[in-house]
């Protein structure tokens, strides 16, 4: 996590997939709080949405006994999302390019890719079980 932000909400989730509800409601609750504009809250929901359905399938197996903790930090011109599961990580260097021919008709694969284009920055922590979506205000 970079300097200067602040914790504003934690959200601790089961692994399935009925959690991502509660992921949506939080992130209107954070629309409203700080006013984001359309474009830059439909940024925050895919990535966001991604980010935890990645850890409750990809993490956490659907263990419905592991959690998915989602925080929400703010700063004076970003706010962060960090999304952590209690998986074991993965290889977040060596990801395949959904763009690649080979890869186009693929149905999954797009998730890592969606978050890097969306949000403003994207940061892999600890063996990649937490991801941070940072976003300018």
């Amino acid at each position: 996590m970079r300097e200067g932000f602040t914790l504003i909400r934690t959200l601790k989730l089961p692994s399935n997939v009925e959690s991502i509800s509660s992921v949506e409601n939080l992130i209107d609750e954070i629309s409203i709080e700080l006013a984001l504009n359309e474009d830059l809250y439909g940024n925050v929901l895919i990535s966001v949405t991604e980010a935890v359905n990645n850890a409750i399938q990809h993490g956490n197996k659907y263990q419905n006994e592991l959690m998915v903790t989602v925080l929400v930090f703010d700063g004076s011109d970003a706010f962060c999302f960090s999304v952590s599961d209690e998986g074991d990580g993965f290889d977040f260097l060596n990801l395949p390019d959904p763009t690649a021919p080979q890869n186009i008709l693929n149905e999954h694969g797009r998730g890592v890719y969606l978050m890097q284009n969306l949000a403003d920055e994207v940061v892999f922590e600890d063996g990649g079980k937490t991801v941070l979506l940072y976003f300018k205000k």
